[in-house]
């Protein structure tokens, strides 16, 4: 892996652990909004055949951003879903206002409701996750797990990778990959368990640690459906060598939710 992938990463991960450990709620929110509204504009690049004006494209970032706006200003998973809602509304009345001056209306409404649920709903769970008790140290843990099924599926299906997990939608996966993921992401998971969290149950944390991996690897595998199905090689350049900010957060997408139901439904966190 060359130095100029692995320099940002590094300086990718101080950073996003600072932001956690030292940062307040309203920092992480803050930034994260920032980050929420990049990754719509590269989800409206990738999704969107004809680009629209500037206008146009404000209107579709803020409707998108509705759900996590919601979730920041009315708080907890409700607040999630009435942004949900309204952006689903906006949409509907863009459409149908819209309809005699667009080309193809009916893709054009789905593709920017999949990104509301894409993008806007799921990132808001990262926020909700780190207004937890030691919700920080979750999220730490659970970017370790993500981060080493990551970096263990890739160095073991170089090494040993023979049978394809998803020929179709990412030819280089392996199984043989996603196994040796697995085993890195309980060690990566459970490690900054035990050295961040006060009390530790392992046995959930192993229990999740497999969870969370076989999520992400569905969040992998589904920003790779929307990148086949708009001829996307990555969601954009912002971040030199590791793609666009969608590229580095896919695996998290998915996994946050989860996680965060684990916590609420077996922890007892809330």
């Amino acid at each position: 892996m060359s130095m100029s992938r692995t320099f940002p990463g590094i300086l990718l991960a101080v950073a996003w652990v600072v932001l956690l450990l030292a940062g307040t709620p309203v920092h992480f929110q803050l930034v994260m909004l920032i980050v929420t509204a990049i990754g719509i504009n590269e989800y409206l690049d990738m999704a969107l055949e004809n680009p629209p004006s500037f206008s146009t494209r404000l209107l579709f970032i803020a409707t998108l951003l509705l759900p996590y706006l919601g979730g920041w200003l009315f708080g907890g998973s409700s607040g999630i879903q009435f942004g949900l809602f309204a952006g689903t509304f906006c949409i509907l009345l863009y459409t149908i206002s819209s309809y005699s001056k667009l080309t193809e209306p009916y893709r054009l409404m789905s593709r920017l409701i999949l990104g509301l649920v894409y993008v806007g709903v799921l990132v808001s769970y990262l926020p909700l996750i780190r207004n937890l008790p030691e919700g920080g140290q979750w999220l730490i843990v659970l970017t370790a797990i993500t981060a080493g099924s990551d970096s263990g599926a890739y160095y073991s299906g170089r090494s040993f990778g023979k049978h394809k997990l998803s020929p179709a939608i990412s030819p280089k996966k392996t199984i043989e990959g996603a196994v040796g993921g697995l085993v890195c992401a309980v060690l990566a998971g459970l490690g900054l368990a035990l050295l961040l969290l006060d009390q530790v149950n392992v046995l959930f944390i192993l229990f999740a640690a497999v969870i969370l991996t076989g999520v992400g690897i569905l969040g992998d595998l589904a920003e790779s459906i929307i990148k086949r199905g708009t001829g996307t090689k990555d969601s954009g350049r912002l971040l030199a060598g590791h793609g666009g900010i969608l590229d580095r957060i896919d695996s998290i997408l998915l996994a946050a939710p989860v996680l965060y139901y684990l916590l609420y439904f077996f922890m007892g966190i809330q």
